[in-house]
């Protein structure tokens, strides 16, 4: 088995971020390090997200914890909704959604 390094933190447009992993280490559909990727584990927004809290380990702390075999879909639902990536990287298997337009601070 060969080390899959992590993707970086996905940063969207109105500034939330999370990490979307999917690997043979990670809570991801199928769980190996080739993909293509059904499902991802997402971990640390940084905010609560109503779209995903029904995955999370641990809903108390909504953005101190992971959240696992989250659909591709609704992982897409939750970029779109914050106005599309600025920067990061996604799994095999999941389309990456630019924002339109960004402004550097």
């Amino acid at each position: 088995m060969f080390y899959k390094p992590l993707n970086s933190t996905i940063r969207c447009a109105d500034g939330f971020s999370m990490s979307v992993q999917a690997s043979s280490t990670a809570y991801s559909t199928p769980r190996n390090n080739v993909g293509p990727y059904t499902t991802a584990e997402v971990g640390f927004p940084s905010q609560e997200e109503d779209l995903l809290i029904e995955y999370a380990d641990n809903r108390m702390e909504p953005t101190e914890t992971v959240y696992g075999y989250v659909p591709r879909q609704t992982i897409v639902n939750v970029i779109v909704k914050h106005g599309g990536i600025v920067e990061g990287e996604l799994p095999e298997g999941f389309p990456f959604l630019k924002a339109a337009s960004h402004d550097s601070e």
